[in-house]
């Protein structure tokens, strides 16, 4: 019953009666859409319930597509809109990114796409509401509505209408997105992303959606976050050739638990049949792939060490001041005091817990030989000067 949920032209006629629009762009979305939909009806194993928010996301995410090309079409000035030096986090999954991105985005001289003009981004947000636009507040239910269906998640991942949203929200648009891959298992699509995908496509579609969004409401310099860009740092590098790159980095065996206890705990929304021992199947190939490639691309040229700044968690969460410090003075910019006590403010009320290993993830529940998988990270740690952690 749930395979016949994902019928293609259902959800496109779903979505140009949303948008009141047929006009999805170049054709690049397809390929990844098909792939996507032939997993949710299968390997996904999806209930009733997450069939329907799979099948939801898929015709919101075409409509938003729909609504950008549609504006795009009637303001060609926006395709003039330059991006200038982004800084985008972009270390591994579960190493410090989303707080560094939150903190960093407190300043107001940078701007990040939050979540609300994320997920509904038409019409472009404007100046004059920004603060007020009625979309943050339908935003916010929506994501407490998550909360409620996935108890716990939060602490997991910290959600909000308000805060910084990363670029696998943005990519999902042309359906080249690791966004899909965490939320269901779904094996044959995560193959094709991660070694078979062109993702040139997905970045000149991230760029046209920074150029919607900053349309209406200028952007001075872009913040942006996704652990996925360090897959597919040369197409990043390709059309970004001048961004400036942070890397977070931490003991991959701590980030194949972490990530797979997330994993598990977010699919379970979705299927009955989640785990972590099921997650970290995936995990456990995909993080060396994304490690492998970050050493690549700075032994081959793709990433200059003039743009890149290499954060380690251990010291992050040691003082994350001195940290962040170290991250202004590479970057040339000064850290007001106003702003550092609006970073510090919000570490006030959002103090983590320090990784939460063994607490809320384990690496024992991943069924993996940590032994193997030592030996496996010793590259990288060695490269990036890693530590290892205590397993648990």
């Amino acid at each position: 019953m749930t395979a016949r949920r994902f019928d293609r032209r259902q959800l496109l006629d779903a979505a140009f009666e949303k948008a009141s629009s047929d006009d999805l762009g170049d054709p690049t979305w397809q390929e990844g859409l098909d792939r996507v939909l032939d997993d949710l009806g299968s390997t996904a194993q999806l209930n009733d319930v997450g069939a329907t928010i799979a099948e939801t996301e898929i015709v919101n995410l075409l409509a938003n597509r729909l609504g950008i090309i549609g504006w795009r079409s009637s303001h060609p000035e926006v395709a003039r809109g330059t991006i200038t030096q982004p800084v985008v986090i972009c270390g591994q999954p579960r190493t410090g990114t989303t707080i560094l991105y939150d903190l960093l985005a407190l300043d107001p001289t940078y701007r990040a796409p939050l979540t609300w003009e994320v997920d509904n981004p038409c019409p472009p947000p404007a100046t004059a509401t920004y603060e007020t636009d009625p979309r943050i507040a339908e935003s916010q239910a929506v994501l407490e509505m998550a909360d409620v269906l996935i108890p716990g998640f939060s602490a997991f991942h910290p959600m909000g209408a308000r805060l910084a949203q990363e670029c696998v929200r943005i990519t999902a648009g042309d359906f080249r997105s690791m966004t899909f891959s965490i939320q269901y298992e779904i094996p044959h699509y995560n193959r094709w992303l991660l070694r078979e995908a062109d993702m040139a496509p997905a970045y000149r579609w991230h760029r046209a959606f920074l150029q919607h969004l900053q349309s209406q409401h200028d952007a001075e310099r872009w913040l942006l976050k996704s652990p996925a860009h360090l897959w597919h740092l040369p197409a990043l590098m390709a059309e970004y050739p001048d961004a400036v790159i942070i890397q977070t980095h931490r003991d991959p065996l701590q980030v194949i638990a972490s990530i797979s206890a997330l994993a598990a705990h977010l699919r379970r929304m979705a299927s009955d049949a989640s785990s972590v021992a099921s997650a970290a199947v995936q995990y456990s190939d995909d993080i060396f792939v994304g490690l492998d490639r970050s050493m690549a691309a700075r032994t081959d040229g793709t990433l200059p060490a003039s743009q890149v700044i290499d954060v380690q968690f251990e010291d992050f969460t040691a003082d994350p001041f001195v940290v962040i410090g170290g991250i202004y003075d590479r970057l040339g910019r000064e850290l007001t005091a106003d702003v550092e006590a609006r970073m510090r403010e919000f570490l006030e009320r959002h103090p983590g817990d320090g990784g939460g290993a063994g607490s809320r993830y384990r690496f024992a529940d991943t069924g993996l030989d940590p032994g193997a998988m030592r030996e496996r990270a010793l590259d990288y740690q060695r490269y990036f000067l890693v530590p290892s952690e205590e397993i648990v």
